[in-house]
């Protein structure tokens, strides 16, 4: 096993090319569902049952193919972060030599297709089985799969994710917990030169209670580092009207859960400076702290050995960034993420793959289903 076969490299390059044209930003269906029928048609010419599962955002596929053993659960995702009409603009569709971009590729659509190209090499050999769950909305955090990968992970022996890996091509064991708040705040409008005492400054409010939010997660008795970022802030109308409405979203990133569970517990009883304003926070999506695991670094030898008898060097470490296998991780299912190909730029104009990481991908995840020793 070499990287990309002699029959591969046209139909994976037409494959990737046909996925990346297929915009699909998050909570667009109908790009979902399209992405969600492609995706159908090739499990099940590789052989899996498909069935899907649709929420308000979308469309998800859940795959199942026969082998030995309790199923390993694949785990990606079809959404990207790309609004319709990039392709014609900032990130068109290229081939340069080694190196492939457009919007999506990295992250993740090339990922999608290292475990059909797998699986399609074991047709009609002695595999492990699988079980493999393609969500729709996890660039804004899953908020409506959740239950869907849950429910996915009852009976599997173990949980890959095919994310974009360290850039060094590392596999990723662990990730920081991430939360996405949203914080609220109502006062009362007035003039704010003919009677300003009767109003409550909603926006005076809210800065007042990003400070506040700042001392939570500084807490030097907190057991681990937390991460905030104040990423949107809005309120107001006139500079003449004293605002009555104001909110912030806050993103925060935890190492650990007992970090986790006091930040927020402390965010959720937030009580108003001013008297009269209203002050509330609501949570608009959550992953729980992965902390990697025994168990975890169980599944991550494992590999590694797999790896060698193939010439490939397989290595794994924690990441900072937030995914599906935060939820698999943290319930205690042995995991590992990081297993789409190299390249870089996800989320930006210079994403990109490498067409020969992606063969090394596909050769990779072709010897961890052949080994039906674990």
């Amino acid at each position: 096993m070499t990287g990309i076969r002699p029959s591969e490299p046209g139909d994976l390059l037409r494959r990737l090319e046909r996925l990346t044209h297929i915009e699909s930003p998050s909570r667009d269906t109908t790009g979902s569902e399209r992405m969600a029928g492609q995706l159908a048609e090739w499990w099940q010419d590789a052989g899996a049952t498909v069935r899907f599962e649709s929420t308000e955002a979308g469309v998800n596929l859940v795959a199942e193919v026969a082998g030995s053993g309790d199923p390993l659960l694949l785990v990606g995702h079809s959404d990207t972060v790309w609004p319709r009409g990039t392709l014609d603009g900032d990130v068109p569709w290229s081939i340069d030599g080694d190196i492939v971009r457009g919007p999506g590729v990295y992250d993740m659509k090339s990922g999608l297709l290292v475990m059909i190209a797998a699986l399609e090499r074991l047709r009609g050999r002695r595999h492990r089985s699988v079980r493999v769950v393609i969500v729709c909305d996890e660039e804004v955090g899953s908020p409506t799969t959740q239950a869907l990968l849950r429910s996915c992970a009852a009976g599997v022996s173990g949980a890959i994710g095919f994310e974009s890996p360290h850039p060094d091509g590392a596999l990723k064991v662990g990730r920081r917990g991430s939360t996405r708040l949203s914080l609220e705040v109502q006062g009362r409008a007035s003039h704010a030169a003919l009677d300003p005492g009767s109003g409550i400054s909603a926006i005076d409010e809210l800065v007042d209670q990003l400070l506040r939010v700042r001392a939570v997660v500084a807490d030097p008795a907190l057991p681990s580092e937390v991460l905030c970022n104040v990423g949107t802030i809005a309120g107001g109308g006139r500079a003449n009207v004293v605002p009555a409405q104001a909110q912030a979203e806050v993103g925060l990133r935890f190492v650990d859960a007992v970090a986790e569970r006091r930040v927020l517990d402390a965010l959720e009883v937030l009580t108003p400076v001013r008297a009269g304003a209203v002050v509330g926070t609501r949570i608009l999506s959550s992953r729980p702290a992965w902390r990697a695991s025994a168990d975890d670094q169980v599944l991550v030898d494992a590999i590694a050995a797999i790896g060698r008898r193939i010439g490939q060097e397989v290595d794994a470490r924690p990441a900072s960034g937030a995914g599906d296998t935060n939820l698999l991780g943290s319930l205690g299912l042995p995991t590992v993420d990081g297993f789409g190909p190299r390249g870089g730029g996800a989320h930006a104009v210079t994403e990109h793959v490498s067409l020969t990481s992606l063969g090394e991908r596909i050769d990779l995840l072709e010897a961890v289903l052949a080994d039906v020793s674990a």
